[in-house]
């Protein structure tokens, strides 16, 4: 159980809406889906119909602050069954990267495995009361596209199992090219917070609005105020 966890949701009963992706740019075909993982009959590029409105108000207020820049999606609306394969598919790189066996491995590397894995990926629940954030509709993972239609270099890749992966790991560095790393991921940061969104504290492209996580910060910074989650699991 982590902390977000414990928010209560009252779902407001939004619709999950498709991303217009003439607005934005995407990974083509998704990049879960290129790993084998089934959508069904939904796809991955929705959300619920106000995050995507304040998605296009982050894509208005970055094309007013980098004129000719792009939001790239990379994934946004998960079912559970996808959050599944793509727990397990991680669990299998983890164990090719280690050359183990999982018919030979002990408990305790069974277990840093899964540890590891649970570090990128939620839990891929079927409680209500704790579903994955991609699978409200309200958490989305995206990155940026300079005015050439060239991905912004970020310092580390979307979904990388590494320390990299924190926001401000760059955030001290003397390094000309890291400090240039961090400033990209601040204009991420800053164009989607302005819009109403809550950065993942672990993962730089990972964004949410009203669901469990985002609720949870909010409360950490507003406890006179607290909320319950706005989003549920669709």
């Amino acid at each position: 159980m982590k902390p977000y966890q414990n928010i209560p949701i009252e779902d407001c009963g939004e619709l999950l809406v498709s991303i217009p992706l003439e607005k934005f740019a995407v990974e083509l075909p998704p990049p879960y889906e290129k790993l084998g993982a089934k959508y069904e009959d939904k796809s991955p590029y929705s959300l619920r119909q106000g995050v995507l409105e304040n998605l296009e108000m982050a894509e208005f207020l970055l094309s007013k602050s980098r004129p000719g820049w792009k939001l790239k999606i990379f994934d946004a609306y998960r079912p559970i069954g996808v959050q599944q394969f793509m727990v397990d598919y991680t669990f299998d790189c983890l164990l090719q990267k280690y050359g183990w066996q999982e018919a030979n491995i002990s408990a305790q590397q069974r277990q840093e495995l899964w540890q590891q894995v649970y570090q990128l990926w939620a839990i891929p629940s079927t409680n209500p009361a704790t579903p994955p954030p991609h699978s409200t509709g309200s958490a989305i993972d995206l990155t940026l596209l300079d005015r050439t239609g060239t991905v912004v270099d970020m310092g580390g890749e979307i979904d990388e199992l590494s320390p990299r992966s924190h926001p401000d790991y760059y955030s001290d560095s003397a390094k000309a090219t890291e400090k240039q790393y961090h400033r990209h991921r601040q204009i991420l940061n800053q164009v989607m917070t302005h819009a109403g969104f809550v950065r993942h504290p672990q993962e730089w492209w990972h964004f949410s609005l009203g669901d469990q996580m985002w609720t949870w910060l909010h409360n950490q910074k507003n406890p006179d105020n607290p909320l319950k989650a706005r989003y549920g699991r669709v």
